[in-house]
C-alpha cells in the first residue's frame, strides 16, 4: 500500500489560531444569543451566571478580534476576489454536486465570500461592543448612539453566525477540509481537484487543466 502524498496546507501556528477564534466566536453566539433572546436567556449559563457572563462576553469579543486581526493580515493577500472566483461563485450548483469549477487558488470563491464577511462584521462588532461596553464606555455616548450600536452589533452578529454556520458546513462537505485545520495537511489529489492553482504553485506542476 502506497503512502499518501501530503502537502502543507496550515503551520500549527494558524491551527491554533484558528481554533482560538472559533472557540471564542461559539462562547459569544451562544452568550450574545442569551442576551438578545430572552427564551435563550439560560445560555447564559456558559460562563456561569447571567452576570458573569455580561462581565466577560466582552472580553471574550476583543480576544477574538485580536485573534482574527492576525489571521487577516496573514491571509488577506490570497482573498482578492479574481475572475476564477466569480467563475466559481456563478457555478456554486455545480460545485455542490462535486463538480470543481475553475482555476481556484488557494481559496476558492466561497472562502473569499466568508473571509471579507468575517471582517466586515466584526469591524462593526468590535466598534459597536466598544459603544455599548458597561461600566467602561456606554456611558461616554448618547443614549441614542446607544441604542442604534446595539442594533447593529445584533445585525452583524446574525450575519456573522449565519456565514459561520454555511462555513462549518462546507468544512464538513467537502471530504478532507477538516483535516487541513486539524492535522495542517491534504493529499496532493485533494489539493489538485478543489485548489489546482494552489496546487501547481505548491508542487511546481506547469500543466494547468
Amino acid at each position: 500500500m502506497s503512502k499518501e502524498k501530503l502537502i502543507k496546507r496550515y503551520s500549527a501556528a494558524e491551527r491554533i489560531n484558528h481554533w482560538i477564534v472559533a472557540l471564542c466566536f461559539l462562547l459569544l453566539a451562544i452568550s450574545g444569543l442569551a442576551f438578545f433572546y430572552p427564551a435563550f436567556f439560560w445560555l447564559t449559563g456558559v460562563f456561569g451566571t447571567p452576570q458573569l457572563a455580561r462581565i466577560i462576553h466582552p472580553f471574550v469579543g476583543v480576544l477574538m478580534f485580536v485573534g482574527f486581526a492576525r489571521q487577516f493580515f496573514r491571509y488577506w493577500q490570497h482573498n482578492f476576489i479574481d475572475q476564477e472566483d466569480i467563475k466559481w461563485m456563478k457555478s456554486v450548483k455545480s460545485v455542490l454536486a462535486g463538480h470543481e469549477v475553475g482555476d481556484t487558488g488557494k481559496y476558492n470563491g466561497g472562502q473569499k465570500g466568508m473571509f471579507w464577511l468575517m471582517t466586515g462584521c466584526l469591524l462593526v462588532l468590535i466598534c459597536t461592543g466598544v459603544v455599548i461596553w458597561r461600566p467602561y464606555f456606554a456611558y461616554s455616548f448618547p443614549i441614542d448612539v446607544v441604542r442604534i450600536a446595539l442594533l447593529l452589533h445584533a445585525w452583524s452578529a446574525l450575519a456573522l453566525i449565519a456565514g459561520i454556520i454555511v462555513h462549518v458546513y462546507a468544512a464538513i462537505w467537502v471530504r478532507g477540509t477538516i483535516r487541513a485545520m486539524v492535522e495542517g495537511v491534504v493529499t496532493h489529489a485533494w489539493a489538485k481537484k478543489h485548489h489546482p492553482r494552489w496546487y501547481r504553485e505548491m508542487t511546481g506542476d506547469k500543466h494547468k487543466p
